[in-house]
C-alpha cells in the first residue's frame, strides 16, 4: 500500500501537486491539518481516498478536528496536535494515543518532521511541504 502523509500545506499546494504527480499512483493520502480550504484541490490531484483533519489556522472548516481509521491492522488516530501541546514535547499526545488503543498518531503542526517509535506506538509528523526546513 502506498500511503502519503503531508501536513501543513497552508493553501501552497504546489509543493504537494509535484510530489503526488512525481511519485505516481496512491492508495490513500494522508492530511495532518492547515489545509486552509485547499481541501478539494489536494482531494482531487490525490486521485484516491483522502484522509483530512482541520489544523489550527483552518478558520470556518468544516473538516473534523479529528479521525480514527485502520491501516491493514493498525488502529491510526489522525489529528494536528496543537490541542495536545505538540510544539512542547509529544507526551501528551501518546498518552491520549494510548488511552484510545491507538498504535499510530499522525499529526501536524511543528512543521518539523519526526518519527518517534516506541514499542506500542509510533507518532509521525511529516512536517511541512510547504516551507523550507528551517
Amino acid at each position: 500500500m502506498r500511503i502519503l502523509i503531508v501536513s501543513d500545506t497552508h493553501r501552497r499546494n504546489e509543493n504537494f501537486l509535484r510530489v503526488v504527480d512525481k511519485i505516481g499512483p496512491l492508495d490513500l493520502v494522508v492530511h495532518c491539518g492547515d489545509v486552509e480550504g485547499s481541501e478539494y484541490v489536494i482531494s482531487e490531484a490525490a486521485g484516491c481516498p483522502v484522509e483530512i483533519v482541520q489544523g489550527n489556522n483552518d478558520f470556518f472548516s468544516d473538516l473534523p478536528k479529528e479521525k480514527e481509521f485502520m491501516i491493514g491492522g493498525y488502529k491510526v488516530w489522525l489529528t494536528h496536535g496543537h490541542h495536545y501541546y505538540i510544539s512542547m514535547n509529544n507526551e501528551m499526545i501518546k498518552q491520549e494515543a494510548r488511552a484510545r488503543e491507538a498504535d499510530i498518531i499522525m499529526c501536524g503542526h511543528t512543521h518539523k518532521p519526526v518519527i518517534d517509535r516506541e514499542a506500542d506506538l509510533t507518532l509521525i509528523n511529516p512536517g511541512s511541504i510547504s516551507f523550507p526546513r528551517q
